[in-house]
């Protein structure tokens, strides 16, 4: 789960406007978005712990709670509290000490509550006006509760795993540690078994897990992306485009010399797009669903749900192109075998210790760049399959082409969808591996996922790399055009640097 905040801003804001007026602002903002709707389930998607364990469950001062973790803040903050807690993953709100000051307080932040909220170091007499306005009444003194202040996960989490202990947490516990600090707990706290033998699994495929399937997936991506380009650095058109066109290659040449290379640099920008999608999805079932990771399977199915459906762009470019159809009639029901068989019930993985504070404050630089990289490719691919679906062309298209499209359709009217349909290919295509680096920069930022960065890596160099190098050797090489791609290698290849020490940190022997 994200920790969308680092020490180097805490440090400014905790410097500029005080330590209790940033951890109010920090709870006011998640307030504003999470009381509505959207926004809950925005936090709750990106943060929250939404199904924790049975085990985690019990009661805080004899009030039933999903999970016995929660925060502790006193009555100034507790209105902004009891709204942004639900979709984080806390189980309870305390509010105290609680003076005579403080009750209409209490009752207006308990008001329309939809977690529970209990009242500590309240005097006997003030008990009897908040009862009907609030769920229970704790002690400071309780052995069962552990207020914590230190951020650290694992310790929360060793004591939460004691039978019937309560952990709340203080307010600059999440100033420090980000609000995904309910969500890392609940997971460290969850009981893992080590992953089943392959061998145990059969031969059927009726047996095959989730992550086969989603396995098979990301290879047949990567083979697919891989294929495409050998076809673009070979014979460029099939015998279905050559059909479709009425025109070999030569003759596309004859008609503008520059016709060929913007082809071939469309296409292979989209083969080396195929193939960072393969490489994440391969990341994914492997790293991520294999082990049982409900977010994992999330991020696959959410990418696959853009990317499987751009095989209908056809209907807006007049071009069915065959061995598209075909890889989409193949992996489609792989794709679904994926995510609509059941994930393991038990979670199988083992947490690895948090290692020094430079490290994480690093890691969590490096992933806000990625996150900002991802944001960055969707928005660039949902215009591109604009362009692609209307336009086709941009101004730099044109300059490097020396045509328009109205010329090109005076020579053959198929050309320029011919040219859309690779062009909304692309876009679609970048949507889908651009939101699967988002999710999983986000998502799947913990020390030692080593495959986080692996696949990261591998999708970055396939999706950049490629890009580059056929844009110079077509000698398409304006700075305009090309300053996107720039930007998100520097930015990529930064949050990379930053984050390899701690994605790729050593996880402890066990069995």
């Amino acid at each position: 789960m994200p920790d969308w905040t680092y020490h180097p801003l805490r440090g400014a804001a905790a410097a500029l406007l005080g330590r209790r007026r940033s951890q109010l602002t920090a709870l006011r903002v998640l307030a504003s978005i999470g009381a509505r709707p959207a926004g809950a389930r925005l936090i709750a998607r990106g943060f929250g712990h939404r199904h924790p364990p049975r085990r985690l469950a019990g009661d805080v001062a004899g009030v039933p709670v999903a999970v016995r973790l929660g925060i502790s803040v006193p009555p100034s903050l507790a209105h902004e509290t009891v709204r942004a807690m639900p979709p984080l993953g806390a189980g309870v709100v305390e509010v105290g000490p609680v003076g005579a000051a403080d009750v209409d307080r209490v009752r207006e932040a308990a008001t329309g509550r939809s977690i529970p909220v209990v009242v500590r170091d309240c005097d006997p007499s003030l008990e009897a006006a908040l009862a009907p306005h609030v769920d229970g009444f704790t002690r400071g003194d309780d052995p069962r509760v552990l207020r914590v202040s230190d951020a650290s996960v694992t310790a929360a989490a060793t004591a939460l795993g004691e039978p019937g202990a309560v952990v709340l947490a203080r307010p600059e516990v999440l100033v420090a540690s980000g609000p995904g600090w309910f969500a890392r707990v609940t997971e460290a706290a969850t009981p893992t078994a080590p992953a089943p033998a392959l061998r145990d699994v059969g031969r059927s495929p009726r047996r095959w897990p989730a992550w086969w399937w989603a396995l098979l997936v990301g290879l047949g991506m990567t083979g697919a992306g891989l294929g495409a380009a050998a076809i673009t650095l070979g014979p460029v058109l099939l015998w279905y485009d050559r059909d479709y066109l009425g025109m070999t290659v030569h003759e596309l040449h004859g008609v503008n010399h520059h016709l060929v290379h913007f082809l071939q640099h469309d296409r292979i920008t989209m083969a080396g797009t195929m193939v960072s999608i393969g490489a994440l999805y391969t990341g994914l079932a492997v790293g991520g669903i294999r082990h049982g990771r409900p977010w994992a399977r999330e991020v696959y199915l959410v990418s696959g749900a853009i990317g499987f459906p751009t095989l209908f762009y056809f209907l807006s470019t007049g071009f069915v192109e065959p061995l598209h159809t075909a890889t989409t009639v193949v992996l489609f029901p792989m794709f679904l075998a994926a995510v609509l068989r059941r994930a393991h019930a038990v979670p199988r993985w083992r947490p690895v210790p948090e290692g020094p504070e430079p490290e994480r404050r690093r890691a969590l630089v490096g992933q806000l760049l990625l996150i900002v990289t991802g944001a960055g490719l969707f928005v660039g691919g949902a215009v591109i399959s604009v362009v692609g679906l209307t336009s086709v062309f941009v101004p730099t298209d044109l300059t490097f082409l020396g045509t328009d499209a109205r010329a090109l359709d005076a020579v053959n009217p198929r050309i320029v969808p011919f040219l859309a349909h690779d062009r909304a290919g692309f876009g679609g295509a970048l949507m889908s591996a651009a939101v699967a680096i988002v999710l999983v920069s986000a998502w799947g930022w913990r020390r030692g996922e080593a495959w986080v960065f692996w696949s990261l890596a591998v999708a970055a160099a396939a999706g950049f790399l490629p890009a580059v190098a056929v844009h110079g050797t077509i000698h398409y090489t304006d700075f305009i055009h090309l300053a996107p791609v720039y930007f998100g290698i520097v930015l990529t290849a930064t949050g990379l640097l930053l984050a390899r020490p701690y994605l790729c940190a050593k996880a402890p022997a066990g069995p």
